[in-house]
């Protein structure tokens, strides 16, 4: 075994290049073989990560330099992931705080450096993408300094080491200019400035814990750092929460340590290192687990509250089972029992009846990725409109989640999105002049108006704009806020849509359906350019007689139909709407699909108004 382990964690906001840098220090301490097949991005192991390009489940690796090991963790970069990085640095002893050359100082880095520094940790900051040809690298370095001052770090946190490297290249250096050859002087910066936590290996066996993965052949694994003593394989422990109760006991059937990226089955566990357990089923994310003859958990952040929630229920719609596979309401429960297992970001609860679940996120994306998640795995759903989760202060005061909003734009589009904002009740906080004709706009605004607001805003800044947010603090409810103005076009018949029909109909409004696209009675085929639900007709094809017409047809033009992503249409729906998503389709429709009930329930809300 190797003599010393630095646990360290890479701060950074989301595509500054931490995964990309991590990739490269693996491949150059040797972590790989000569002739072994490595993929790009190794540590966003997911399907969705690779895609979309973000953390989304923190991770950790291991890689072997200078006689010691060190233990690096990618922490998500997004704001609604943030349960993840809270508990995360609880693990390490040193940081590296990664910003872009170009871009500098983001809200995400500001984020998670408070908490960093709140839990005594003494970053590296290392001032990623050099080879940037707009890199602005000193005024950066400045930026960083204020920032950390801002935040009241103390003495030793201000007197930082500063690194320069390009992740993408493989190389970091001391200076600006200095040698460009490889990544060694970042791993030598890292043994000398990170020093080893010093931890009693006497004391019974200790660990919190910080990560939580189901895994089919183990079960629940926990990942976490031993604080004390020696894990043996086969010993018998306990879980213990916050409070000191016993929650779970059992047996250690199994531990790892990650070797690079894999897991490797060891047989003793010595504290300080980063390890993953096997043996319990009840035991949770902030427990402590230890030996029969420990009292005391050891002290963890709790997880921030949820601020987000929507309602999933079985697909209803008369298309239901002609695309998915798992249709039924016990299958729905299942997944997102098992979704609430493993990420402790959400909360999930269900009715009496068990066929109507809600599910409770930090924000919009998880509640998309979890929704998309299922989606790739055969599901049929309906869901409801996102509902914002208040909460009452001391005086009874109504509370609600608001957002800090940092844009950076091109001048010349700033007066619009301040209006835009000012629209959803958003206050400008904060105005710079970037430089090149470009501005940042900081809002705080509350999470009710931000639903699906990112693609509006790419549309006002015609694809220009960078769009940060981050949950900022419960505060006085705004009152109420005007919804989507837009009546909705709904089909009045079951079938298939025909481009005749949506020819003489595109004047009415934007239509969702194409030629051929399936139809009901009660789904939303288009939106209406004011006020008022319309019913409509896609399906009425033009009458053929043998007689013959004086001149000619017109051709039939179809105006191509816009794609949402699942949060754009779930930000679209109105209370009595909501969203049928199936593997290959998303259809917006109403809560109650037959026309004569709606108008019912309508005229019994009227009156009892």
């Amino acid at each position: 075994m190797t003599t010393e382990i630095r646990n360290i964690t890479i701060i950074a906001h989301v595509d500054h290049g931490k995964t990309t840098l991590i990739d490269n220090l693996m491949k150059q301490s040797g972590s790989f073989r000569e002739n072994e097949v490595v993929d790009e991005r190794l540590m966003d192991s997911g399907e969705l990560e690779k895609e979309r390009g973000i953390t989304i489940l923190a991770k950790p690796a291991s890689i072997n330099w200078n006689n010691s090991r060190i233990n690096i963790i990618d922490t998500p970069g997004h704001r609604d992931f943030a349960a993840e990085v809270e508990r995360v640095l609880s693990m390490a002893d040193g940081a590296l705080l990664l910003i872009d050359s170009a871009e500098g100082v983001m809200p995400q880095t500001k984020f998670v450096l408070a908490k960093a520094l709140k839990q005594g940790l003494k970053p590296i900051v290392v001032i990623n993408k050099l080879d940037k040809p707009d890199q602005r690298a000193n005024e950066v370095l400045d930026e960083t300094f204020d920032l950390f001052v801002s935040l009241d770090a103390n003495e030793e946190q201000l007197d930082f080491p500063v690194i320069y490297a390009s992740g993408r290249s493989g190389w970091a250096s001391k200076e600006i200019d200095g040698p460009r050859e490889n990544l060694h002087p970042l791993l030598d910066l890292v043994i000398e400035h990170v020093q080893p936590a010093k931890f009693d290996k006497t004391k019974p066996f200790a660990m919190l814990s910080t990560l939580l993965y189901a895994d089919s052949f183990l079960g629940r694994s926990l990942v976490g750092r031993i604080s004390q003593g020696t894990a043996k394989a086969n010993q018998q422990i306990k879980a213990i929460n916050l409070d000191g109760e016993k929650v779970d006991e059992g047996r250690l059937t199994k531990i790892f340590r990650y070797e690079g990226t894999k897991k490797v089955p060891i047989d003793i566990g010595e504290a300080g290192d980063i390890v993953v357990v096997a043996g319990l089923e009840k035991a949770n994310v902030a427990d402590t687990i230890c030996d029969l003859d420990v009292d005391n958990p050891i002290q963890a952040t709790p997880i921030d509250p949820p601020t987000m929630s929507i309602k999933i229920t079985v697909n209803s719609s008369p298309l239901a089972g002609t695309e998915g596979k798992k249709l039924t309401s016990t299958q729905i429960r299942e997944r997102l029992m098992v979704e609430a297992q493993n990420n402790v970001g959400i909360t999930f609860s269900e009715n009496e009846n068990k066929d109507a679940f809600e599910i409770s996120g930090r924000g919009e994306l998880m509640l998309e990725i979890l929704l998309t998640q299922m989606r790739r795995e055969g599901f049929e759903l309906t869901v409801s409109p996102p509902r914002v989760l208040f909460k009452k202060d001391d005086d009874g005061n109504k509370l609600e989640p608001f957002e800090e909003i940092t844009v950076d734009l091109d001048e010349e589009y700033s007066s619009k999105i301040i209006d835009s904002m000012n629209r959803r009740k958003g206050k400008l906080i904060d105005l710079k002049d970037t430089g090149k004709n470009k501005k940042r706009l900081i809002f705080h605004a509350p999470t009710r108006g931000l639903m699906g607001y990112t693609s509006r805003f790419l549309t006002l800044t015609k694809g220009t704009g960078v769009i940060n947010r981050i949950f900022h603090s419960y505060s006085k409810f705004e009152g109420e806020m005007e919804g989507r103005r837009n009546g909705a076009l709904i089909s009045m018949e079951q079938g298939k849509a025909v481009a005749f029909a949506i020819f003489n109909l595109q004047a009415r409004g934007e239509m969702f359906v194409t030629h051929n696209d399936p139809v009901y009675s009660g789904m939303i085929v288009g939106l209406a350019p004011k006020p008022g639900d319309m019913i409509i007709n896609v399906m009425k094809g033009k009458k053929l007689t043998n007689m013959r017409t004086q001149g000619t047809d017109e051709n039939v033009v179809l105006t191509p139909v816009r794609k949402m992503s699942i949060a754009e249409q779930l930000s679209m729906l109105n209370t009595d709407e909501a969203l049928e998503i199936t593997p290959k389709s998303c259809r917006l429709r109403k809560s109650i699909l037959d026309p004569h009930e709606r108008k019912r329930i309508e005229k019994a809300a009227s009156l009892a108004n």
